[in-house]
């Protein structure tokens, strides 16, 4: 509809007040000033590869989200566990471009673990699934729903050497370059699976 000419027509219709027209725009500025935000991936168990890519895939179907790069696939021992308890894990790292906040983008994350048949029944259990934020653009938050930098990611190897391939640049805030703080702690247990490869959503 032409709301110029029925405003013409229509001696009911009012102008747009001046602050809807300053939201309006506001919001406008904000959907096309996506924000990066780096997505850990990984499981133990069920199919790893099909259940990783179908979580990236999803991710790429999320309104609002971009896969813009997604890393080679890590095979790594589980994390917290007596060794040899669990199966062992692939792992990539997602980086995406988004216009969600992150507490979406964590509502999103939280949905795809539970379509592929996440459970939570015990820390650092097994899981078909996890999908973590581990940074939004230059984000700090101590909220206990989500803290960002991922609280936890400076000390893992999974999440370090497939970000540092995506990103070499890449630096945790509070912590240091990504290529640094992987050079601390070193690959042990984190093995690159170059037979494996996950693809962009198409």
């Amino acid at each position: 509809m032409n709301n110029g000419l029925k405003a013409q027509s229509d001696p009911t219709v009012q102008p747009v007040p001046a602050s809807v027209v300053e939201a309006v725009d506001a919001a406008d500025v904000t959907l096309s000033n996506p924000k990066w935000a780096v997505i850990a991936l990984g499981g133990n168990l069920g199919n790893r590869m099909e259940t990783l890519q179908g979580a990236i895939d999803a991710l790429g179907d999320t309104p609002g989200v971009r896969v813009k790069a997604v890393s080679p696939v890590y095979e790594t021992e589980p994390w917290g566990v007596e060794p040899g308890s669990q199966p062992s894990y692939l792992n990539a790292v997602a980086l995406v471009r988004t216009t969600l906040p992150p507490s979406s983008l964590l509502e999103r994350g939280h949905a795809i673990e539970e379509a592929f048949d996440r459970v939570r029944e015990e820390r650092w259990g097994p899981r078909t699934i996890d999908v973590d934020i581990i940074a939004y653009a230059d984000v700090v938050s101590d909220d206990p729903a989500l803290t960002l930098p991922h609280p936890r990611a400076h000390q893992r190897a999974f999440v370090l050497a497939p970000w540092h391939d995506v990103d070499p640049e890449a630096r945790i805030a509070g912590h240091g370059p990504v290529a640094d703080l992987l050079a601390g702690i070193g690959l042990a247990g984190v093995i690159r699976r170059p037979d494996l490869e996950l693809r962009l959503p198409e």
